[in-house]
């Protein structure tokens, strides 16, 4: 039997309105009242309301008193101001308190019965109403990845996956396992549709999508030679979900100008891909061109300690004279410390900014078991990401370039996807050791199971030795090795990922960003 949803109705002239506390009992509602701010509060002290209903206009304890009285007491409670006044500092005092909802009296039953399904039974319908819509999208959804020919077909096709996602999210997780099941169908398409198309791109640029390479000549010259400054801002490991996410928080100061999904090169690792997108150069030609800005796979140090040298190559490259100057946050004081220096910083054309919490969140939840608890899932995942945002520097910095004038691009140079199904693989000691793509030489592995690249130039790929092949996990693969299978596997088993071939790693979002004056 389902539990009464239980009312308490406040109201100095409460005698007036029993027609309507007739028509929510008769509903089903459990319906008590006060006629005044105190009788109210002792009830709310020995009582629990679902939702309270509060006259502004008594005598005594104003309704505004009363409301502030409640949320010392009951903070989670909803409360749903009633008045007859249209006075807008009355309004903006309770709004300002957290008000549930604002009705201006006379109040008809209809009104009265909206706030409460909106306050109370409102997960319920959100629930019922986007399963019952997904239901009916699935199956197109399931045409379009059968049909998806193109790249702009599976970007269209990723933003529908990522969409429901989040909306699905919203209710009690009924289809969780449906949605699931789609974007695993999505992810096993996508990869054949890499499997046929991904050489092609790199041998053939004008029939590729927009790639790593080619974003600073395609998206951020044309920016430069407009005249305007540029504050590049690179996200490591941002997926296109939390994206998402965090455009709801930037909503109040900042407009999408440009949103673009283009695609990491592979491996959709960070030596490849961010040196990629820096240099607009594909891995095996900077190596070639710049072999002092490169390091293999087995040599010692930092793959990404060359950014910003990089970064002056490619404006050298293309004979451009703008000056530039590039940040790496790695935590609070890095972070502390550059917003300091921004006023120096924008005396420049280019700032690039690269911020790491996303990427060292990814691999602190393989390592730390309290946050692989605190990032269960992709919701939660999400979630922490949002919360870092919200106090982080690039939060701070994206509020001070706001008053700026400048043009704002945030971007990644890879996503991440959670693994679940370990395959073998074997090699020597010299092979790479991330868990979603292998580079070496003499790799057994079932070539059923993976992208293969033989020959690493076709590819544009580095290749330290004649015989060094790449291979690529597909959908939600992780390479494990045969010593200490079942360790190795436990521990790595639904820890997020990257390098390999997903539309969670590959397709990533660009954004170009316009201050709200």
């Amino acid at each position: 039997m389902a539990k009464k949803i239980k009312i308490l109705w406040v109201d100095d002239e409460i005698e007036m309105l029993k027609a309507h506390l007739i028509y929510l009992r008769e509903k089903g509602f459990e319906v008590e009242t006060a006629t005044n701010g105190h009788d109210a509060l002792e009830l709310i002290e020995s009582s629990f309301y679902d939702l309270v209903f509060l006259d502004e206009n008594m005598p005594g304890l104003s309704g505004l008193q009363t409301l502030t009285r409640i949320k010392e007491i009951r903070p989670e409670w909803p409360v749903v101001m009633i008045t007859k006044s249209e006075e807008e500092n009355i309004m903006e005092e309770a709004i300002g308190r957290k008000i549930a909802d604002y009705l201006i009296k006379p109040v008809n039953p209809t009104q009265i019965l909206l706030s409460i399904k909106k306050n109370i039974d409102k997960r319920r319908l959100v629930t019922e109403t986007t399963t019952s819509t997904y239901q009916s999208e699935f199956g197109r959804i399931s045409l379009k990845i059968n049909d998806s020919f193109s790249f702009e077909d599976w970007v269209d096709v990723y933003k529908k996956l990522s969409y429901w996602e989040l909306e699905l999210e919203e209710g009690e997780g009924t289809m969780d396992e449906v949605l699931l099941m789609q974007k695993t169908e999505a992810n096993h398409a996508f990869t054949k549709f890499i499997k046929k198309n991904y050489l092609g791109w790199i041998e053939d640029e004008d029939s590729a999508p927009l790639m790593s390479h080619m974003m600073m000549k395609n998206k951020i010259l044309p920016l430069l030679d407009k005249g305007e400054k540029v504050v590049f801002i690179v996200i490591d490991n941002f997926r296109y979900d939390q994206w998402e996410v965090l455009k709801r928080d930037m909503a109040e100061d900042y407009i999408a100008e440009d949103e673009t999904i283009y695609s990491s090169i592979l491996p959709t690792a960070t030596q490849y891909a961010r040196n990629a997108l820096f240099s607009g150069l594909m891995p095996a030609q900077i190596k070639k061109m710049f072999p002092e800005y490169w390091l293999d796979e087995d040599e010692e140090g930092s793959k990404n300690q060359y950014e910003n040298e990089l970064l002056g190559t490619f404006l050298q490259r293309y004979r451009k004279p703008y000056s530039h100057v590039y940040r790496k946050i790695v935590d609070n004081d890095s972070g502390k410390k550059m917003l300091e220096q921004l006023p120096e910083l924008l005396k420049n054309d280019l700032i690039a900014v690269v911020f790491n919490f996303v990427d060292m969140l990814s691999h602190a939840r393989t390592e730390v078991k309290m946050i692989k608890e605190l990032a269960a899932n992709e919701a939660a995942y999400r979630s922490l990401a949002q919360s870092w945002y919200n106090h982080s520097a690039l939060k701070e910095l994206l509020l001070k370039l706001k008053n700026e004038d400048v043009k704002v691009v945030i971007t990644t140079d890879h996503g991440t996807i959670r693994v679940q199904n370990p395959i073998k693989v074997i090699g020597d000691k010299n092979i790479s050791l991330n868990l979603r793509y292998k580079q070496g030489k003499n790799l057994n592995y079932n070539p059923k199971e993976v992208f293969v690249i033989k020959d690493p130039d076709k590819a544009m790929l580095p290749k330290p030795n004649l015989s060094t092949t790449y291979i690529f996990a597909t959908y939600n693969d992780f390479f494990a090795y045969p010593n200490n299978y079942n360790y190795y596997v436990s521990y790595y088993k639904d820890t997020f990922q990257h390098g390999g071939i997903s539309l969670e790693e590959m397709l990533i979002p660009f954004i170009v960003l316009n201050a709200r004056k």
